[in-house]
């Protein structure tokens, strides 16, 4: 590293104060399904109204015309590599965090309970953001095969599979045992990075 380079610290805190708004769904997706619900909004507060947005405008909105861009940007400058790290790091710990922090305590904190309504296929929000089938599914183990993925079409069309796959992929390593240490997760293949689909599998040890 050359004298004039920045230093890690300074990174980090350049990276610390725009993560937040770099990661607005991708960290907070509950509240957006939440926001997608069949539920009409209180027609006093304009904030709440349908926006009439379709789920690619919002992932336009939040990520191509907005985070993908300042993200990048902060590439520019730097060694690409070590702030793509930097972002699994920081997207692990607060992903780790969130769940430990919203996880029911045992018995609850089950494999079911843990993927919740992804598993009844009733659900508008995966529905229209992932395409996926599921090669098994019993109470201690479940594999998820998913081919087409709203967040890694939007991430490798903008040329930034790299950081997608820091702040949306990379962190599902952590939240399966944050939910239920006993819960772990593996993954041989991404669409993220440019595989033909997704093999999530999670098992509850013994």
């Amino acid at each position: 590293m050359s004298e004039t380079s920045p230093s890690p610290q300074g990174d980090r805190r350049v990276f610390l104060k725009t993560f937040c708004a770099g990661s607005l769904l991708c960290l907070g997706c509950e509240r957006l399904q939440a926001a997608t619900a069949d539920e009409p909004a209180p027609p006093a507060d304009r904030f709440l109204a349908d926006s009439g947005m379709s789920f690619k405008d919002v992932w336009a909105f939040a990520y191509t015309r907005s985070s993908i861009p300042l993200l990048k940007a902060l590439t520019e400058d730097g060694d690409r590599d070590r702030f793509v790290e930097m972002l699994k790091k920081a997207a692990a710990r607060a992903v780790e965090e969130r769940t430990r922090r919203d996880a029911p305590p045992a018995p609850a904190n089950t494999l079911r309970a843990m993927l919740g309504d992804l598993l009844t296929g009733e659900s508008r929000f995966w529905s229209h953001v992932l395409s996926y089938t599921f090669p098994e599914q019993t109470e201690t183990a479940v594999e998820v095969r998913v081919t087409r993925c709203l967040w890694a079409q939007t991430f490798r069309d903008a040329g930034a599979a790299d950081i997608g796959y820091a702040i949306i992929c990379h962190p599902d390593f952590v939240s399966a045992p944050a939910f239920n240490p006993k819960i772990r997760m593996t993954r041989t293949r991404t669409l993220m990075e440019g595989d033909d689909h997704c093999n999530h599998r999670w098992v509850v040890e013994a």
